[in-house]
């Protein structure tokens, strides 16, 4: 099924060929975007654990790296692969940094200076915000090193990334109790596309790198960004 959804997406897109480094996600370009997409197939989030024709950022990225694999899939969504609403990475700054450690790492420093956001992740509070759900878990801190955003162009990778793309939002935290760091994630390809789920165009798309950032770098919580090895 891979090959062939790839098939029509190289019919559709006028490629003549398969460039092996920027691959990855390709036969998911043109789904559509929508908000948290996938869910565990019952409540409280009765959507499904995997499907092909819609994403947002983060799913669109975790499928892609599952090659569509569900097996796969939950493993990287899910704290020790079990589908529960509890059990699933909602943060990607601790829950799917820390449970995906075997697949990604951080190599922010190795293509610029870089800066740390510091951060505090509640999700006890936000548990009990958003869903009015009880649970005991800490207040995590953790120190996110990225690349500022003056720092973050015309970058020279020769594999794929998952680029993490960092914000200050503390204010956030009056809405749904806790803070957040990261605003949206994608691949960064070595020609220098942004391979995302785009909200804004509506599907998932490729963008330049260095034109979408210099749009989002007018928001100045907007940050920087921190690139993220595939191990596998």
């Amino acid at each position: 099924m891979r090959y062939v959804l790839l098939f029509w997406c190289l019919l559709l897109f006028g490629c003549t060929h398969i460039d092996s480094q920027n691959y990855i996600g390709t036969e998911f370009l043109g789904a559509k975007y929508l908000r948290n997409p996938l869910g565990e197939g019952i409540a409280p989030d009765t959507d499904p654990l995997i499907r092909f024709d819609a994403f947002d950022c983060t799913t669109f990225v975790e499928t892609s790296l599952a090659n569509g694999d569900i097996n796969t899939l939950n493993s990287i969504r899910y704290k020790n692969g079990k589908p529960t609403f509890i059990n699933r990475n909602h943060f990607i700054e601790t829950d799917w940094l820390e449970n995906n450690s075997n697949l990604v790492t951080n190599v922010s420093a190795q293509y610029g200076p870089t800066a740390i956001r510091h951060i505090i992740i509640d999700k006890k509070n936000w548990f009990k915000t958003v869903h009015n759900i009880d649970t005991d878990f800490a207040p995590r801190s953790i120190d996110l090193e990225y690349i500022p955003y003056a720092d973050a162009h015309n970058l020279k990778i020769s594999k794929p990334m998952i680029v993490l793309f960092i914000i200050n939002s503390e204010k956030i935290r009056n809405k749904i109790g806790t803070d957040l760091a990261v605003r949206h994630m994608g691949f960064l390809l070595p020609d220098g596309r942004l391979r995302h789920a785009s909200r804004k165009a509506g599907y998932v798309i490729d963008t330049d790198f260095n034109k979408y950032i210099n749009r989002i770098v007018e928001n100045q919580n907007n940050l920087g960004i921190m690139l993220l090895e595939i191990k596998k």
